[in-house]
């Protein structure tokens, strides 16, 4: 077990004031695999002054110094990719073999990309007798989730950073370990003193410092849509910018005219991805009423090949929750879709037979779109199907719930596919399969939240814009 007893604050590992700690669980063992200290409001309150004190310093920096940094940080977690690989697949559940190209590669690509955006930013532009310049807006105060724990913390800090912002994180306490390890690495780059800063806890306490302290100029968070009103109640009261990742209920819309061979496959699988605790997994399956009995012998056989097991055997291809309050509330959704008359296609609130870890068994329940299952965001590995009569109704049902993060329209050309996708109020949709865009904006329409992650769309949220009023030059 590795203790950590320190936060990091202008630039060194502070000792925790509190002697109260977080227990960290391998969720396929269920063992305490670390602990992290408990964050006081107090030393909250110092990374946030100690990142108020380091903005003039880093914010005055040209964009080449800054990315410099960001690629020194690239090079470390490339170095250390295999240890917090295996770090995350214990904290979150994801097997190995999948956190090492999701939960790690995906996130040291990132930090590569934001040095390269930063460098080729168009950072101020002529418009009439003014001059328009991009600022970064000051202090962010990020608070991150723990199901793509490196990724999500990378997505804030990254552009944050490269943009010319100063940062305070505040990691998830179920998964905290990756952040840590981060935390080592970007210290080992020699960012100035207060640039980065860490602080654990639980969010509310270190969180509600971040969403309401004056020094704090903009507070990034992903999470629960709950959690996510609650921050931006609190930023408002000192106007603060807000930008919230928050939930999703997305749809996978297969018309009559797709493959649904490949349909149901794309979509059994974009739902099992991190054993279903991913925001824009596509968890409703709407197909027509008439092709019901094909989609389920489909859906039976894709399922199939999901081999649930521990995160570090090879030939697990579906790992445990990420913790016992997860697992029980996954079972518990699975149970009332049952007591709702759901039909059961696939697996079923019995637990699979391990003697330890927080495992669900992959679940496909036939149920109708005004069922809880089809407005609830379960969070685990349960895909719902949902019958439509014609075009009309499958639209009108992927726009029925309060969330819009993503979905997927599936036809037998694109044409007709993007014609449904563009009336359907999503912020991402992947048609007939279309693979995941690491440069393109991601966030959600409706209460799936605001602002944009990822790429320069990502990096812009940062940003304040300045206009300069010159004297027009006499003819």
């Amino acid at each position: 077990m590795t203790t950590y007893s320190s936060h990091y604050i202008n630039g060194q590992w502070v000792k925790a004031q509190s002697a109260e700690t977080l227990p960290v669980h391998d969720s396929s063992t269920e063992e305490v695999m670390a602990t992290v200290p408990a964050g006081t409001a107090q030393e909250a309150e110092q990374a946030v002054l100690a990142a108020r004190a380091a903005f003039d310093g880093w914010s005055s920096l040209t964009a080449e110094e800054r990315a410099v940094y960001l690629d020194k940080i690239a090079a470390g977690l490339k170095a250390r990719a295999e240890e917090m690989a295996l770090a995350i697949s214990r904290e979150v559940g994801m097997p190995l073999k999948m956190s090492r190209i999701v939960q790690v590669g995906g996130p040291t690509w990132h930090w590569g990309n934001y040095a390269k955006i930063a460098r080729s930013f168009e950072w101020e532009k002529r418009v009439g007798n003014s001059l328009v310049v991009r600022e970064p807006i000051g202090v962010v105060g990020c608070i991150t989730p723990w199901n793509y724990p490196l990724s999500q913390i990378t997505l804030k800090i990254a552009p944050a950073l490269a943009a010319g912002c100063t940062v305070v994180l505040k990691p998830s306490e179920i998964a905290p370990v990756n952040a840590m390890i981060l935390a080592e690495i970007i210290h080992e780059a020699g960012l100035p003193p207060g640039v980065f800063n860490l602080v654990n806890g639980m969010g509310p306490v270190v969180g509600e410092v971040l969403a309401t302290h004056p020094e704090v100029d903009m507070v990034s968070f992903t999470g629960s849509t709950g959690a996510g009103k609650r921050v931006g109640q609190l930023a408002s009261q000192s106007v603060k910018r807000v930008a919230l990742e928050l939930g999703g209920k997305s749809a996978s819309v297969i018309l009559d005219d797709a493959d649904f061979e490949a349909a149901v496959k794309g979509t059994v699988s974009a739902c099992m991805l991190n054993s279903g605790q991913t925001c824009s997994a596509h968890t409703r399956m709407l197909v027509p009423a008439g092709r019901y009995e094909e989609v389920k012998t489909l859906a039976q056989a894709a399922i199939a090949k999901f081999s649930v097991g521990p995160s570090l055997e090879e030939t697990s291809r579906l790992g445990p929750l990420v913790s016992a309050n997860q697992r029980d509330r996954v079972l518990g959704f699975i149970r009332t879709g049952i007591k709702e008359g759901a039909d059961v296609i696939a697996g079923g609130a019995e637990p699979p037979a391990f003697e330890k870890g927080y495992f669900v068994k992959p679940t496909i329940l036939g149920i109708k779109s005004t069922d809880t299952l089809a407005q609830e965001e379960i969070f685990g590995p349960v895909l719902v199907v949902i019958p439509y009569k014609d075009e009309e109704e499958a639209v009108a049902i992927a726009n029925s719930t309060i969330y819009g993060l993503a979905g997927g329209v599936w036809s037998g050309s694109d044409e007709h596919a993007m014609k449904v996708a563009r009336r359907i109020r999503t912020g991402q949709i992947d048609i007939n399969g279309g693979p995941f865009n690491a440069n393109a904006p991601f966030g959600g329409y409706k209460q799936s939240g605001n602002g944009r992650e990822a790429g320069v769309y990502g990096f812009e949220e940062f940003l304040e814009f300045k206009a300069m009023q010159l004297k027009p030059v006499a003819a």
